[in-house]
């Protein structure tokens, strides 16, 4: 029956009984809350779930639903995200909780794949790879043939942060934009990410947008106001490197510490830009960390989101 819930335990994500000894447990719940839509109306929820990764284990996600769901994966970048869909809405708000119980490290590297490989040097729509902007960043570099990857890597990351200011002021930051980057010199994680990645790809570096949400070490439970984002870049002999471009910006003195190193202070969800789930009417993704919800085909504006963390207290108890 409509308005229901269903409490699901999520098995694909389950115990992984290799995974490498934890720093950090707890738990993250993602709250939804869908307004306004109209009764007998068919409606969509796109949510995504948190993965498993070299530094991240999720030991279990908790569903609690109103409406009926099942996990899927984007066939792009094997992301794994729930979808909730009813043909017929009860005209009453629909809420969707996961709970999240994830282990992680700060610590833990990744091999890329031939397929990786190929698929984190082609462009994305915000984010070129051959632009005279780019080219222009390249050229003041001075880059050549005989850098080392991991020296053209550090370059890009010291030049990112010397010119990207984090600010979030008026309209036009937070598309991941290259060509905002470049001419505004201002933005967030996503736009210092996406020229951290044109310049990378353009040296044939490979590199993989991740993004998620910042869960603090201290204090050991709180509430969160949005998402963040990092890079991983594809290095010869070190695999998967970790930077973060625009934390580096706010916290100068943990610069060097952020490239190369992840703090246990995040936790990813998905990966790529450009994507496009299972159903979805909508245009491509330009990035996947909040709902999609679509009522008709159509995008629906009317959600509500909330986000929290803390230790997990039953593996305290335990």
């Amino acid at each position: 029956m409509f308005g229901v819930k269903q409490m699901v335990i999520l098995g694909v994500l389950g115990i992984q009984t290799n995974a490498v000894a934890e720093n950090r447990r707890l738990v993250f719940e993602y709250t939804v809350t869908v307004t306004g839509v109209e009764a007998g109306q068919p409606v969509d929820v796109y949510i995504p779930l948190a993965q498993d990764t070299e530094r991240q284990t999720v030991v279990r996600t908790d569903l609690n639903s109103d409406i009926p769901g099942l996990e899927k994966k984007e066939g792009k970048y094997g992301n794994r995200y729930w979808h909730g869909h009813m043909d017929a809405a009860p005209g009453t708000d629909l809420t969707m909780s996961l709970v999240h119980v994830v282990e992680r490290r700060d610590h833990g590297t990744g091999q890329p794949t031939p397929e990786e490989l190929e698929l984190f040097l082609k462009p994305n729509s915000r984010v070129p790879v051959k632009h005279a902007m780019v080219e222009s960043i390249r050229s003041e570099l001075g880059l050549t043939s005989d850098t080392t990857p991991y020296d053209k890597a550090r370059a890009i990351y010291d030049y990112v942060v010397a010119n990207v200011e984090y600010k979030k002021t008026g309209t036009g930051w937070g598309n991941g934009d290259t060509e905002w980057a470049c001419t505004k010199k201002y933005g967030n994680c996503t736009d210092f990410h996406a020229l951290f990645t044109s310049l990378a790809r353009a040296e044939g570096l490979a590199s993989r947008f991740e993004i998620g949400f910042p869960v603090p070490e201290q204090p050991v439970s709180g509430s969160v106001g949005g998402y963040h984002c990092w890079i991983q870049v594809a290095l010869p002999e070190k695999g998967w490197f970790p930077i973060d471009a625009s934390e580096a910006f706010k916290h100068p003195d943990k610069k060097d510490a952020l490239f190369g190193n992840q703090p246990a202070d995040r936790i990813r969800f998905t990966v790529g830009r450009d994507m496009v789930l299972d159903g979805q009417k909508a245009p491509p993704l330009n990035y996947f960390v909040y709902p999609h919800v679509e009522v008709a085909g159509k995008v629906h504006e009317g959600v509500k989101t909330s986000f929290s963390y803390g230790p997990d207290k039953d593996a305290e108890a335990r």
